[in-house]
C-alpha cells in the first residue's frame, strides 16, 4: 500500500519560533490582556458580563452561585481555566478596585487588606444595575457577534457600553511587550466631559479638563501633580503621586494620634500597617510609638500614636517617603483601538467612545425602524381588513383551508403575504369596536415613531441629542460625588534625619585592620574615657577616632578611588571594649581595598561649595565638587577618582577654591601651588599631575594650606632625622614640577622621608615603627624646644636613638581624644 504524498515546507527553526511567537503575542495582546477602547473591557470581563446577562443573572433576580457563572463562561466562551474567570469576577465585585463595581457580590469577596475571596462554591453574585447599561440594547443588533471558540454559539466582539467604562473603572493589564495602567475616574465628570466633546468635537484638552480634572480613585486619597495628569491626558503616559488622607486627633496622656482614613489606590492596608510596624520596631522614626488598625463597619481607620513632643509633620514626611502611605502611579493608557494596541490621550479615548456610541445608537435605530415599519405594515393591513370586514369574512369562509384563504385575500384585496397571515391570525373577539380603535391608535403611534427614527438616522444633530439625553440619564441615576482630592504640585518630601534617628553623641573608631565601631558616650566614659582602653584585635591599632553624633554621615575613601557614605546611626553599636565590626560587613568593600581617609560630616549638601581633593602615590591630584557625589548608591560605593593600576590614593582633603596644596615626596622635596591650578573635573576622572616623581620616589604626605599659613612642617627620615620648617617659606610654584628641597641632600645614601606632619598633629600620639619591630614614640613636644624652624633646605638633626642597622619604616598617627573633649567626657 502506497503512502499518500506529503509536501514539506522548509523553514529554519529561527523563522518558525519567530512566526509562532508573533502569533502568540498578537493573541495575548488582542484577546487577553489589553482592553478595548470602546467598552473598556478585556475579553474575559466582557464574556463574564455577557454570560451573566444571557443567563438572566440580573439585578431583579436572586443571587446565583459564582461557580455556575464561572462554568457557563468557561464552557461557552472562555476555555482558559476557572481561576482566571473567577479572579475576573472578584475584581469586578471589589469596591476598592472598581469606582463603579459591575457585579453585586454576596459572601466574602476579599478585602482592602489583600485577603483573597472565598472559593467560588461559597460566593454568589448577580449583575449590578449599572452593569445593565453595559449590555443595554445588545439584543438589537447594536454590536457585532462572532462565533465562540467551538462554533456552538455567538459572543459579542464588544459590548454597547452605554457609559464610558474604560475611564470610569480603569484597567490594569500586562501583555507581551505591552502593559496598560488606567486609573478610575468619576462617572459624573466623565459623562460631562463626554457630552462636552460630543457638542464640541474640537474641544481643547485644557477645556476638557475643566470637566475631567483628574482620576477619582475608589479609595479616595490625594493625587498630586496636575501637570503630570495633563501630560498623561495629552500623550497617554504620565506619573502622579497618590497620598493617603490623614488627620490629627488628641490621644491619651497628651499624645497625638495620626489617623489615616483613606489610602492610595492598589495599596493593601495590611501590608501598609506592617510597613509602619517595621519602622517602629527598627526604631527608624523618633517619636512614633504604635500603629493600630481600627478599621470597622464605619470605614477604614489606621491610627498611629506619637509622642506628645514629636514632630508630626516630620514623621509623616518620613512615612510618605519610606512606606506606601504615598506611592507613585504611572499612567499608561494603552488600549485596543482600530484592531491594534495604541497609547491614546483623553481626547482620543472619548472621541473613540463617542464614535462607538453613535454606531450603537445608529444600529439600534435601524433595528427599531425596521421593526416599526414591519409592524406598521401589519397594522395597516388589519385596519384595511376591518374596513371591509364582511367581504374578508365571506372570502375566508368560502376558502378551502388557510393557504387558499391567504391566496384569495392577496389576490382579491391586494394584501401582502404578511398582512394576509396577520388577518388570518385575528380572533373574532379582537374585532370589537374598542379593538378597532386600538389598531388605529397604534397605526398613528407607529407612523410618529418611524418619523422620529428616520429623523435620527438622517440628522447627526438629532443623533447627538439622543446620545446626550441617554448619557445624562445614566449620570443622574448612577453619578456620585468625587472621592479623591486633587493638588496642583507634587510635594517634594524632605526628611529631616533628626526625625528618623534619635540624636546621640557617640564615639567612632576605625582600626588599621579596618574594624569600625560606634560606642555611646556612656560606655566610653565608664571604660575610662581613654583611647588606650579601646577594644581591638591583637596587633591592631586605632587609626581614626571621632567624637560625633548619630545625625551625621561618615565619608570613607579607599586607596583604589572609591567613595562610601555611611550614616553614623547605621554603624553597628558596640561597647567600648568590643573590637567592633569588620567594615566589609557594613559597606561593600573588596578585600584589597583599604580606607585612606574618613570624615564625619553633617551632609554633603551643606558642603557643596567645597571640593574633594585626591592625592595619589605617583603625584597625581584631582579636584571635584562635592555635589558630584550626591547619589543613592553611596553605601554600595561609587567611583570617586580614576586611579591607574600602578598607582593608589594616599590622601583625601576637603578644600575651598582659595586654598593651596602642599605635597611632600619621599626624596625630601615639597611643592606648593594654588587650588585654582587644579581644574575641577567629574567623578570618574584621573586628574592632573601635581608633583613630578622619579622612579622609586612617591608622595608621603599632603596638606591643604591657607595662603597665610604659619604652621610648622616636620619631616622624619628613615635614619630618624627630624627637620622643622615653616610652611610660609615655601612659595607657590607651578603645578607639576619636582618641588624644592625640605632637607639638604646627602651625596651618599640620600635621605628618604618616611612622613611629614604639621604642628597640629602634635596633639596626637605618633609611633615610629622600625625595621627591627620596635616602636619608638618620638617626643615631638620636646623637639619643638630643641629644634628651631630652620630654613628650607637646611640639614636636620638625628632625634631618635636607633641601633646599628635600624631604620624607621613608618610613622603611625595614634588616635587620641582632644583635651577639651576629654574634660567634657569626664
Amino acid at each position: 500500500m502506497s503512502l499518500p504524498h506529503e509536501d514539506y515546507l522548509q523553514m529554519s527553526v529561527r523563522d518558525v519560533y519567530r512566526s509562532r511567537f508573533s502569533d502568540y503575542a498578537r493573541y495575548i495582546i488582542l484577546s487577553r490582556a489589553i482592553p478595548d477602547v470602546r467598552d473598556g473591557l478585556k475579553p474575559v470581563q466582557r464574556r463574564v458580563l455577557y454570560s451573566m446577562y444571557k443567563e438572566k443573572n440580573t439585578p431583579d433576580r436572586s443571587y446565583r452561585k459564582s461557580a455556575k457563572t464561572v462554568g457557563d463562561v468557561m464552557g461557552n466562551y472562555h476555555p482558559h481555566g476557572d481561576s482566571s474567570i473567577y479572579e475576573t469576577m472578584v475584581n469586578l465585585v471589589q469596591p476598592h478596585k472598581m469606582r463603579e463595581p459591575l457585579i453585586d457580590g454576596h459572601g466574602h469577596w476579599g478585602t482592602v487588606d489583600g485577603d483573597n475571596a472565598a472559593a467560588m462554591r461559597y460566593t454568589e453574585a448577580r449583575l449590578m444595575p449599572i452593569a445593565m447599561e453595559m449590555v443595554r440594547d445588545i439584543e438589537k443588533e447594536t454590536v457585532e457577534f462572532i462565533s465562540n471558540y467551538d462554533n456552538t454559539t455567538k459572543e459579542p466582539v464588544v459590548l454597547p457600553a452605554r457609559f464610558p467604562n474604560l475611564l470610569v473603572n480603569g484597567v490594569t493589564g500586562i501583555s507581551i511587550g505591552f502593559a496598560t495602567e488606567i486609573p478610575t475616574h468619576n462617572l459624573r465628570e466623565v459623562i460631562d466631559g463626554t457630552i462636552a466633546m460630543l457638542n464640541q468635537p474640537d474641544l481643547s484638552l485644557d477645556e476638557l479638563m475643566k470637566y475631567i480634572p483628574g482620576p477619582d480613585l475608589p479609595g479616595g486619597g490625594i493625587i498630586q501633580g496636575k501637570s503630570e495628569i495633563r501630560k498623561a491626558y495629552e500623550k497617554g503616559a504620565g506619573r502622579i503621586m497618590i497620598r493617603s488622607k490623614t488627620m490629627i486627633e488628641q490621644g491619651k496622656q497628651g499624645r497625638h494620634l495620626i489617623v489615616v482614613n483613606e489610602i492610595p489606590y492598589t495599596v493593601k492596608k495590611k501590608a501598609l500597617v506592617t510597613q509602619i510596624e517595621e519602622e517602629i520596631l527598627e526604631k527608624n522614626v523618633d517619636g512614633l510609638l504604635e500603629v493600630r488598625d481600627e478599621t470597622d463597619r464605619e470605614g477604614l481607620r489606621v491610627v498611629m500614636e506619637v509622642r506628645k513632643d514629636a514632630d508630626i509633620d516630620g514623621i509623616l514626611n518620613y512615612l510618605f517617603k519610606k512606606t506606601d502611605l504615598q506611592i507613585s502611579y504611572n499612567f499608561n493608557m494603552l488600549v485596543i483601538a482600530d484592531t491594534r494596541p495604541q497609547q491614546l490621550g483623553l481626547q482620543r479615548i472619548l472621541s473613540s467612545y463617542i464614535a462607538h456610541q453613535k454606531e450603537v445608537i445608529t444600529q439600534r435605530t435601524r433595528y427599531d425602524l425596521d421593526k416599526a415599519e414591519k409592524r406598521l405594515h401589519i397594522v395597516e393591513g388589519i385596519v384595511k381588513a376591518i374596513s371591509i370586514l364582511r367581504q374578508v369574512i365571506d372570502t375566508i369562509m368560502d376558502s378551502d383551508g388557510r393557504e387558499d384563504a391567504r391566496t384569495r385575500l392577496m389576490e382579491q384585496y391586494d394584501f401582502t403575504y404578511e398582512q394576509a397571515e396577520a388577518i388570518l391570525d385575528i380572533r373574532l373577539h379582537q374585532l370589537t369596536r374598542l379593538d378597532i380603535k386600538k389598531y388605529e391608535k397604534e397605526q398613528k403611534e407607529l407612523e410618529k415613531k418611524i418619523s422620529t427614527l428616520q429623523g435620527i438616522l438622517q440628522s447627526e444633530k438629532k443623533l447627538n441629542k439622543v446620545l446626550e439625553k441617554e448619557l445624562t440619564e445614566i449620570r443622574d441615576k448612577f453619578g456620585s460625588d468625587r472621592k479623591t482630592l486633587l493638588q496642583d504640585e507634587i510635594e517634594t518630601i524632605e526628611v529631616d534625619i533628626s526625625i528618623t534617628v534619635p540624636f546621640e553623641e557617640v564615639i567612632l573608631t576605625i582600626t588599621e585592620d579596618q574594624y569600625i565601631k560606634r560606642t555611646s558616650l556612656r560606655s566610653f566614659n565608664s571604660s575610662g574615657a581613654s583611647i588606650e582602653t579601646c577594644g581591638i584585635k591583637e596587633g591592631d591599632r586605632v587609626r581614626s577616632f571621632f567624637r560625633t553624633d548619630t545625625i551625621r554621615q561618615l565619608l570613607l575613601f579607599t586607596n583604589d578611588g572609591n567613595f562610601y557614605q555611611l550614616p553614623v546611626h547605621e554603624i553597628p553599636d558596640g561597647r567600648w571594649k568590643d573590637i567592633g565590626t569588620s567594615l566589609v560587613n557594613v559597606v561593600a568593600l573588596a578585600k584589597e581595598q583599604k580606607i585612606v581617609q574618613a570624615f564625619p560630616v553633617e551632609s554633603l549638601e551643606e558642603m557643596k561649595e567645597s571640593s574633594f581633593v585626591f592625592i595619589t602615590k605617583n603625584g597625581m591630584i584631582k579636584r571635584t565638587k562635592i555635589e558630584e557625589y550626591s547619589t543613592n548608591q553611596k553605601k554600595r560605593g561609587i567611583v570617586a577618582a580614576k586611579v591607574k593600576e600602578d598607582d593608589e590614593i594616599v590622601n583625601v582633603h576637603i578644600s575651598g577654591d582659595k586654598d593651596d596644596f602642599f605635597l611632600v615626596s619621599s626624596s625630601g622635596l615639597a611643592i606648593r601651588f594654588p587650588a585654582e591650578e587644579v581644574p575641577l573635573t567629574g567623578r570618574n576622572t584621573a586628574g592632573v599631575r601635581g608633583m613630578k616623581t622619579d622612579e622609586g620616589e612617591h608622595i608621603v604626605s599632603s596638606f591643604v594650606l591657607h595662603p597665610y599659613d604659619e604652621r610648622i612642617l616636620q619631616v622624619l627620615t628613615r635614619e630618624g632625622i627630624v627637620k622643622r620648617t615653616a610652611v610660609s617659606q615655601f612659595t607657590n610654584q607651578g603645578r607639576g614640577g619636582k618641588g624644592i628641597l625640605i632637607i639638604r641632600r646627602r651625596k651618599v645614601q640620600p635621605h628618604e622621608v618616611i612622613a611629614a606632619i604639621l604642628e597640629e598633629t602634635f596633639q596626637k600620639t605618633l609611633l615610629a615603627q622600625t625595621n627591627q619591630g620596635r616602636q619608638v614614640t618620638p617626643d615631638w613636644e620636646a623637639y619643638r624646644t630643641q629644634l628651631s624652624a630652620n630654613d628650607q633646605g637646611s640639614i636636620g638633626r638625628n632625634m631618635l636613638n636607633l641601633a646599628a642597622g635600624e631604620e624607621v619604616i613608618s610613622l603611625h598617627t595614634e588616635a587620641r581624644v582632644e583635651a577639651e573633649k576629654e574634660e567634657e567626657a569626664g
